[in-house]
């Protein structure tokens, strides 16, 4: 009697809820038949609405981006300004000394090497903003042979030592096993400008002596790194992805006395995607130095 009076109580519950969610049907629909005009003035509402708020939306993220470009463009103008200016003035300076006074002839050698210099600093800007242009026009070929990497890797660190008088032990290079000899298919010009790029911004934010490794390695059989680390400034963790963005500057104002364009990791990006890789920053935080890994293909 028991287990009858479950099953039909079951099923009266059953039957019940059925007949509920059929009333609950037929009382909606009729009321849609009924107001049907007022049923298609909310649809229409509502999918209006939902336009408008969207528009809204990509027109703020749209103005929002579009000042921040502004603002970084901006700064990139004030950046390149005191890059130009400032190497110029000191040139000029130089020589009204020549011009104006007797200099002996030691102190003339050294305002040569100075304007000298100078000279290739504002060289180096003007070829940054060039290869910036040029490397993000995607259309353009590359001029592809095969390289031997660590034998880039090793004039690039040369020239950094020289170009920001370092002796041997400031950047030291290290070539892995596995990676003498090994070639990749690219531009030499192209992923030359790429590593002195890594190079002179692990010198620059070197702020208590530079002390910079350089290293070739493989990743495995399809793929040869070069990792450039530093123990300067260390960068944020919320920036380690930012920094690789077109005129970006880490905002602050202990970064505002570290002077540059915000062009060079852009081109490292650009370079090393056109060649098939990537390139990505490691950091553990303020103060605690940088590793900055470019993976390529092998030849």
């Amino acid at each position: 009697m028991r287990i009858g009076g479950r099953r039909k109580s079951a099923i009266f519950f059953l039957t019940f809820g059925i007949c509920l969610v059929v009333l609950a049907l037929v009382l909606n629909v009729g009321w849609i038949l009924l107001n049907w005009r007022q049923v298609a003035l909310l649809v229409l509402g509502i999918i209006f609405f939902g336009l408008i708020i969207t528009g809204l939306v990509l027109n703020t993220t749209f103005l929002v981006r579009e000042i921040r470009r502004n603002e970084q463009h901006d700064a990139f103008i004030n950046a390149v300004t005191h890059e130009l200016k400032t190497p110029l003035a000191s040139m000029r300076l130089y020589l009204e000394t020549l011009k104006s006074r007797d200099v002996p002839e030691a102190r003339r050698q050294e305002f040569y090497d100075i304007m000298l210099a100078d000279g290739d600093r504002l060289l180096h800007t003007v070829e940054q903003v060039l290869r910036a242009g040029r490397t993000a026009q995607k259309k353009r070929a590359l001029t592809l042979s095969h390289v031997e990497l660590g034998e880039v890797v090793r004039e690039c660190v040369e020239l950094a030592r020289l170009r920001h008088g370092l002796d041997a032990g400031a950047i030291r290079y290290v070539e892995s096993a596995g990676a003498a000899g090994a070639d990749v298919s690219g531009d030499r010009e192209e992923l030359r400008a790429a590593v002195s790029n890594l190079l002179d911004n692990a010198v620059k934010y070197s702020d208590k002596g530079v002390s910079v490794e350089v290293e070739v390695a493989p990743v495995d059989e399809k793929l040869l790194a070069v990792r450039v680390k530093d123990k300067g400034i260390g960068i944020h963790r919320n920036q380690l992805k930012r920094i690789f963005k077109r005129f970006y500057r880490v905002p602050g104002q202990f970064m505002a006395r570290f002077k540059g364009t915000g062009l060079g990791l852009f081109i490292v990006r650009s370079v090393v995607e056109r060649h098939g890789g990537r390139v990505y920053a490691e950091s553990e935080g303020l103060g605690r130095g940088s590793t900055f890994t470019i993976q390529l293909p092998r030849a």
